[in-house]
């Protein structure tokens, strides 16, 4: 059932309660989450906010259309509202953002009102530990115009799966690697720019020494990041469906290859493959 909103929740204080909850929760096989829809009715956009992400990004500015992503990053703090709840079973702590498959019907002008809705739809096991399923619409006149699905898993000790195609086994990619395209040099403050533009401000993404507490050697740029500049260099068709898989952090500062072609992008580290994705166009009904 619909829960609506009065307002956009603030981000800092869900992550706070994230954090202190995220120790006491232990994931079992068979959890139940919460499956309300949260929804914001009106939402109209910030549109300096959207500036300050399309630089960040290397989307153009001052078009009046979002970027393909940038709907994920308003559904973000609803996002956060559910997986910070006491009643969500993974510890948001060491949550990591696995993949995301958005699909955009048309296109929505910068200065449109929307009605946002987002609500968790499904766990499953994964190899590593527990994946959960993050759905988020945004609606026009009660359609959809844009949606995607979300996975984040948790890592906690598991059985191993029993066959390949079990969910969450490892998979071999038989595609052989896409022709480089730019190289990029990336700045040790890329995790604080997209943080403050998206509110997106995970300690990972700050500094050498916050990183550290979570085990990382430096600051690592932010998966939805690394996809945005990707598609920023890429390009989409106004209707689209976009599936991408983050494969391996970036660390901060850094160099990465972006490389494309036809439909498919993807970046890599050297020979270490961080992000792969594909842009389809959406073919309209007969």
């Amino acid at each position: 059932m619909p829960v609506t909103l009065a307002r956009m929740p603030a981000l800092a204080p869900l992550l706070a309660r994230g954090a202190l909850l995220s120790p006491l929760k232990r994931p079992r096989a068979g959890d139940r989450f919460p499956d309300d829809w949260l929804v914001l009715p009106e939402l109209r956009l910030d549109l300096a906010r959207l500036a300050a992400y399309e630089r960040v990004c290397g989307f153009a500015t001052g078009e009046d259309a979002l970027p393909l992503t940038y709907p994920h990053v308003l559904g973000f703090p609803l996002a956060m509202r559910l997986m910070s709840a006491r009643a969500f079973p993974l510890p948001l702590l060491g949550l990591v953002h696995t993949a995301i498959d958005v699909t955009r019907h048309r296109p929505q002008p910068a200065t449109g009102v929307y009605e946002l809705a987002v609500r968790v739809d499904g766990l499953r096991p994964h190899r590593r530990g527990t994946e959960a399923a993050v759905t988020t619409e945004l609606r026009t006149a009660g359609d959809v115009v844009w949606e995607s699905r979300s996975t984040y898993l948790a890592r906690h000790a598991t059985a191993p799966p029993k066959t390949p195609d079990a969910p969450g086994a490892r998979r071999p990619d038989p595609r052989a690697p896409l022709p480089a395209r730019a190289d990029w040099q990336l700045g040790a403050d890329v995790g604080r720019r997209y943080g403050a533009a998206s509110g997106d401000r995970n300690p990972i993404h700050l500094h050498p020494f916050t990183a550290r507490l979570f085990g990382f050697p430096r600051a690592v740029a932010h998966g939805m990041w690394t996809v945005a500049r990707c598609l920023a260099a890429h390009g989409a068709p106004e209707a689209v469906r976009m599936r991408a898989q983050f494969r391996a952090p970036v660390l901060l500062p850094g160099r990465v290859t972006y490389a494309a072609d036809a439909g498919r992008f993807e970046l890599r580290g050297g020979d270490r493959v961080h992000l792969v994705g594909d842009v389809s166009a959406l073919v309209p009904p007969a």
